[in-house]
């Protein structure tokens, strides 16, 4: 982290964010990515959680380079973080006030069946969302999934895991502001698994590029069901 004590017009602000990838959350780089025209103060009050108007009132512009550099080198960590399969034992969240900690690497199959379906279409419309936009031709070298739609994957694969609850398709949808609490070294490598393995959901296949590719080339022969159709 950095932590400096900023002069303001109306007194002191102390300001600290994270100058590593460990300790950014997923909520914040969600953030960060879907901000149009983001400007330094903007990102520095993301990672901060300190208003902009606060941080405009800082006497000296200067104050803020410590911060913009570490900004600028999160930006270049995350494109590193995309190719990390480094995927976490156990992920500790809030819920109702309380951390909940559960296992992660013993089960990585999407569950029960809504939950799997509901994953499953968000992939499949991701990667036809960048097939569309930027072609078919090599675009397994070009794909990087949103953070919003990781963070979607996650909510129906953690929902049960960490409520104990049956699965609900709302509840489970809107579990994301939860999944926002991860840290995005534990969230991305997670989400890329069940990216990789799609249609699958479940182990992770050798050449899956490729089998996404021929998968893709057979849509016009064959569309998976979609949940809301069952």
């Amino acid at each position: 982290m950095i932590e400096k004590t900023l002069k303001t017009t109306h007194g002191k602000l102390r300001v600290k964010i994270p100058s590593q990838l460990s300790e950014v959350t997923l909520g914040q780089m969600m953030a960060l990515q879907d901000s149009k025209d983001l400007g330094d103060l903007d990102a520095i009050s993301i990672l901060s959680d300190v208003p902009v108007s606060e941080l405009q009132s800082v006497i000296d512009a200067n104050d803020f380079m410590q911060f913009a550099d570490a900004v600028l080198s999160l930006s270049h960590q995350i494109k590193y973080l995309y190719n990390s399969d480094d995927i976490p034992k156990t992920i500790t969240v809030e819920v109702n006030k309380k951390p909940v900690t559960v296992n992660v690497i013993r089960n990585l199959s999407v569950e029960p069946a809504g939950a799997f379906m509901a994953a499953r279409d968000i992939i499949a419309d991701e990667i036809a969302e960048h097939i569309s936009l930027y072609g078919e031709e090599n675009w397994k070298d070009y794909f990087n999934p949103s953070l919003t739609a990781c963070c979607k994957v996650l909510a129906y694969y953690f929902y049960c895991r960490i409520t104990g609850k049956p699965y609900d398709e709302y509840a489970a949808s809107t579990f994301t502001e939860t999944i926002k609490q991860l840290r995005v070294t534990e969230a991305l490598p997670i989400s890329k698994h069940f990216f990789m393995s799609y249609p699958n959901l479940s182990k992770p296949r050798t050449g899956c590029w490729h089998r996404l590719l021929q998968l893709w080339r057979n849509a016009r022969a064959y569309k998976p069901l979609k949940s809301s159709d069952i």
